[in-house]
C-alpha cells in the first residue's frame, strides 16, 4: 500500500481524495496556487506546496511543478482528481517514468480513447451503436455541409477534446452549420488547445445516461450501474440521479442490461483500468448510442457510492496499488435512490453569471440521508480562476420520492451569504411537476427557463 499520495487538484475533489487516504492511513500532500492558499484542502493535508499563481495554466496544469512537488515530498503516487491533468496521458507517462504511480487508467487506454472521434471508432469495433456522423475530424465547412446533407439535420458539432459543453453547437440548417462549425472550433482551441471537431446526428429529446466502470490491472472489469445526467444547461450537468427514471420504466426493462453490457464491451476493448465512465444517449423508443468515455473519477460519483455502498476513490487507490478487484459483477446491488445537486457560485437571475467572492455566512444542511462534499466555509474566498462549484449536495432515500423530498429539505436548509448561488434554481427544479414524475430529457432546463415556471425560481429564493 502507498505511504504518501500527492493530490494534484483543488476544491471538493481534493478534499474527497484526502478523506479516502486518511481512512486508508495514507499521508497526503496538497499542491495549491497562490489563490488557493486558504483553501480547505491545503489546511487538512499533511503537507502542502505552492506551485504557482492563480490561473491554472500557471499552477494546476504545470506538470513540471507538480512532479517537482512530488519528488520533494517523496510521494508514492499522484491522484489527479477530475479536470486539469486527470485525462492527460503524457502526465501519466511522466509519473511512471519518475517511479510515481498515477492513480487512474494507463496511458495506453487514455490514448485509445484520446478524443471523441477515436472513441467512436473503438465503440464500433466493440459492436456498440454510435450516432451517424463523420468518420473522423471535419477539416472544412464544405466537408461539414456534405456530412450534414448525408445524415440529415439537425446535427451536433463537437470538439474532439475536453468536455463541459464547450466546443459544442447544434445546427438545423446550412447557415447555422457554417456559423456553428467556426464557433465550435474557436471555442475548442481556446478551452483545450485543440480546435478539432467532428459531426454527428443530433438526437432530439435525448436522455444522457452514463455507466460507472471499474477495472483492475488483471483484466477484471465491472460496472456499478447507471446515472441519469439529463438535467443540463448548455451541455453542463446540474443534477444527477440513480437509478435513471427512464430505465425504471416497464417498457425499458431490457435497456438497462443492454447498456451495461455495452459499457463493459467498450472497457474491455480499450483494456481499461481503474475508474471511468461510459456515456450514452438514449431515446424514448429504447434506442441508445455511445457518446464518449470519461477517463477519470466523475463529479457525480457520490450517488453511485450511496446506492452501491462502494467507495470509488478508495477502489481507485487500491487498484493503483496493485490490488485485485474484490467485487464481482454479481456482487453489485443497487439499494434505494440517490440524487446529486451541484451548488455553484452563480447568479441564476443573471444568466448564471459566476459570482466569485468572500462567503460571509455558511450553514451546511444535515440530517438523515444527506451528504455534502464541499471545500467551502465561512470566510472562504471563491477565486475567479476556476469553476464556480461550491459543493455537491447528495441525498439518499429508500425510493425516488424520499430522495427528492430530502433534497428539497436539505436545499432549504443550505444557507450561504456573500455570493450568489444556484440554490433557488435547484429548489425550483425539485418542485417542477415534470421532474417529480421523472419525465425529462436534456432539453428540460432550456424549456424550464423559457417558460412560466421561471417564476418558481423567484419563489424559491
Amino acid at each position: 500500500m502507498f505511504e504518501k499520495i500527492l493530490v494534484a487538484n483543488r476544491g471538493e475533489i481534493a478534499m474527497r481524495v484526502i478523506r479516502a487516504c486518511r481512512e486508508l492511513n495514507i499521508k497526503t500532500v496538497a499542491v495549491y496556487s497562490k489563490a488557493d492558499a486558504n483553501s480547505m484542502h491545503v489546511q487538512v493535508a499533511d503537507e502542502a506546496i505552492c506551485i504557482g499563481d492563480g490561473p491554472s495554466s500557471d499552477s494546476y496544469l504545470r506538470i513540471d511543478r507538480i512532479i517537482s512537488a512530488a519528488e520533494i515530498t517523496d510521494v508514492d503516487a499522484i491522484h489527479p482528481g477530475y479536470g486539469f491533468l486527470s485525462e492527460n496521458a503524457h502526465f501519466a507517462d511522466v509519473c511512471e517514468s519518475c517511479n510515481i504511480r498515477f492513480i487512474g487508467p494507463r496511458s495506453a487506454a487514455m490514448n485509445a480513447l484520446h478524443d471523441k472521434a477515436l472513441s467512436r471508432n473503438l465503440a464500433k469495433k466493440a459492436g456498440v451503436p454510435t450516432p451517424p456522423g463523420s468518420d473522423g475530424l471535419v477539416e472544412s465547412e464544405q466537408e461539414a455541409q456534405a456530412i450534414a446533407k448525408r445524415i440529415g439535420y439537425p446535427v451536433m458539432i463537437k470538439a474532439v477534446a475536453g468536455g463541459g459543453g464547450r466546443g459544442m453547437r447544434v445546427a438545423h440548417n446550412d447557415i447555422s452549420l457554417v456559423k456553428g462549425y467556426h464557433t465550435a472550433r474557436t471555442e475548442a482551441e481556446k478551452a483545450f488547445g485543440n480546435s478539432g471537431v467532428y459531426i454527428e446526428k443530433f438526437i432530439e429529446n435525448p436522455h444522457h445516461i452514463e455507466y460507472q466502470i471499474l477495472g483492475d490491472n488483471r483484466g477484471n472489469i465491472i460496472h456499478l450501474g447507471e446515472r441519469d445526467c439529463s438535467i443540463q444547461r448548455r451541455n453542463q450537468k446540474l443534477i444527477e440521479e440513480t437509478p435513471s427514471p427512464l430505465l425504471d420504466r416497464k417498457e425499458m426493462k431490457d435497456l438497462r442490461k443492454k447498456m451495461g453490457k455495452a459499457a463493459l464491451r467498450i472497457a474491455e476493448t480499450a483494456h481499461y483500468t481503474n475508474a471511468g465512465t461510459v456515456e450514452f444517449i438514449a431515446d424514448d423508443q429504447g434506442n441508445f448510442y455511445f457518446l464518449e468515455v470519461n477517463k477519470r473519477i466523475q463529479v457525480e460519483h457520490p450517488i453511485t457510492e450511496e446506492v452501491t455502498g462502494i467507495d470509488l476513490v478508495r477502489q481507485q487507490i487500491l487498484i493503483a496499488a496493485g490490488e485485485k478487484l474484490s467485487i464481482s459483477q454479481s456482487d453489485v446491488a443497487v439499494r434505494g435512490h440517490s440524487i446529486e445537486v451541484r451548488i455553484n457560485a452563480e447568479d441564476p437571475f443573471n444568466d448564471f453569471r459566476p459570482s466569485p467572492g468572500r462567503i460571509e455566512m455558511y450553514y451546511p444542511p444535515g440530517g438523515g440521508g444527506v451528504r455534502l462534499d464541499s471545500h467551502a466555509y465561512a470566510g472562504y474566498t471563491i477565486p475567479p480562476y476556476y469553476d464556480s462549484m461550491i459543493g455537491k449536495l447528495i441525498t439518499w432515500g429508500r425510493d425516488r420520492t424520499e430522495a427528492m423530498n430530502r433534497m428539497s429539505r436539505a436545499l432549504s436548509e443550505y444557507m450561504i451569504t456573500g455570493v450568489k448561488t444556484t440554490i433557488p434554481f435547484d429548489l425550483a427544479i425539485l418542485q417542477d411537476p415534470d421532474f417529480r414524475r421523472g419525465q425529462y430529457s436534456t432539453n428540460f432546463v432550456e424549456r424550464f427557463l423559457g417558460g412560466a415556471r421561471r417564476e418558481l425560481i423567484q419563489e424559491s429564493a
